[in-house]
């Protein structure tokens, strides 16, 4: 024998079960220690190892494959080798693809939080246990509903990617459960509270001024105002457009201004180019990050205030806290009130409570469905107080009327002449009924 044929001999596969054509095979392969299988689907051959020694146990695998195959549940090798960072890579290279504004958002949650818990499983093994256990994890944490919710949308966007990839490298998308979201905010600027606002924001500088009354007033985003260009605002025509694109839901918008920040924007454009931002610090850098400065406003509103992270009570000068005597930094103190996006929130019910049709509100906050608006549109205390008062005023005027009406019925009552008769008289007595009215006592004859 030449060399040639012992080398042949040596990788020729050992067949263990004789089965019909086209059914598959189980066989021994070089240099393995568990028996390999082998089937076809859709004109393929497939091979792939069953991890199993014990001759029953490869056969029934290979009858699951066929049956799989049979009632098209069948899953590749390489699609149950698919691990969940590769799902992943997909999504974001698709919000790459697509420029979402979310990018950056969307890679901070896959690398803090969601890749050292799902990066090395396969992607078939996610179910809803092992999901359930992710949520449970996060909330031993301390991190709210709305944030774990977050997280599950973007994983959950990733398998439907890959669902849709061809060829798909999911068969099956896992129930991504949806947690109830508690912490939505409810905080807004009332009518009182506006002025001691817009004079804090008047010392910090024209620039927040201008930011605030815009944002009290339209209800826009920071970001839709913070990339606001001259060449967008005519005073001649009084309107202020924003572009597609340069929003959230990268729709257009325009509106009119108010006679406040008509005068605003006109300080504000004053020596600028038509390509320059409208909100410039006094250095003419644009405003990009300015909670520092609205933590301050409200602060000296009384609209907000600094505490400790620790125990939530207010720091001492020094910056000591008096109850858990720790001293902190000044960073790592948390900031607890009003909040810029409470502004959108503001100028919502303002405008409902204004008169202004719905449609119109939100056409100028851009709001796409009804049921998010709603969340927006929220009533505060006074509103109830109001609802109470006209409630109270209805049911006055309602006695009044109905004293006024007993009133009148008794000085009818008084006349011993009148004849009292009901408005609703049947039919019947009514052929009968006297055509003629007269008093007792004046008949004649």
């Amino acid at each position: 024998m030449d060399k040639g044929e012992r080398d042949r001999g040596k990788n020729r596969t050992e067949p263990i079960s004789t089965r019909e054509r086209g059914h598959g095979r189980v066989f021994r392969r070089p240099g393995s220690t568990f028996l390999w299988m082998q089937y076809n689907k859709d004109g393929r051959t497939y091979r792939e190892s069953t991890r199993t020694t014990d001759e029953r146990k490869a056969i029934k695998l290979l009858e699951r494959r066929r049956a799989q195959i049979i009632e098209d549940t069948f899953v590749t090798p390489k699609t149950r080798r698919a691990k969940v960072d590769e799902l992943m890579e997909d999504c974001l290279r698709d919000y790459r693809i697509n420029q979402r504004k979310s990018l950056d958002d969307a890679e901070a949650r896959w690398r803090l939080h969601l890749s050292p818990f799902f990066a090395d499983r396969r992607a078939i093994e996610i179910t809803s246990d092992l999901l359930a256990k992710y949520v449970d994890q996060r909330q031993s944490e301390g991190v709210r509903n709305a944030t774990v919710n977050r997280e599950l949308a973007l994983l959950k966007r990733a398998y439907s990617l890959a669902a849709r990839a061809t060829p798909p490298k999911v068969i099956r998308i896992p129930h991504f459960p949806h947690l109830t979201e508690r912490n939505i905010r409810t905080g807004f600027v009332e009518d009182e509270q506006y002025d001691r606002l817009a004079h804090a924001c008047n010392r910090a500088g024209l620039w927040m001024r201008g930011l605030f009354e815009c944002g009290y007033t339209y209800g826009w985003r920071i970001s839709e105002l913070e990339n606001l260009r001259l060449r967008q605002v005519s005073l001649l025509a009084r309107t202020i457009r924003l572009d597609a694109g340069t929003t959230k839901n990268d729709e257009p918008r325009i509106v009119k201004m108010t006679d406040a920040i008509y005068g605003l924007l006109g300080q504000c454009m004053a020596g600028k180019q038509p390509h320059d931002y409208v909100f410039t610090r006094p250095d003419a850098k644009p405003v990009r990050d300015f909670r520092h400065t609205w933590t301050t406003v409200c602060c000296a509103a009384n609209l907000g205030r600094i505490v400790c992270p620790g125990c939530g009570d207010e720091p001492s000068a020094d910056l000591r806290c008096s109850r858990c005597s720790m001293k902190r930094k000044r960073k790592d103190l948390k900031y607890v009130g009003l909040i810029f996006h409470d502004l959108r929130r503001t100028a919502i019910r303002n405008m409902i409570r204004a008169g202004i049709p719905e449609k119109v509100a939100m056409q100028t906050s851009r709001h796409k469905t009804h049921s998010v608006f709603n969340r927006y549109n929220i009533v505060s205390e006074r509103d109830l107080e109001e609802a109470a008062r006209k409630l109270d005023q209805r049911q006055k005027e309602t006695e009044k009327l109905r004293i006024q009406s007993d009133s009148a019925g008794t000085e009818h009552d008084s006349d011993p002449y009148r004849v009292k008769s009901s408005n609703r008289t049947s039919p019947f007595l009514a052929q009968w009924a006297p055509r003629t009215t007269f008093r007792i006592g004046h008949c004649s004859g």
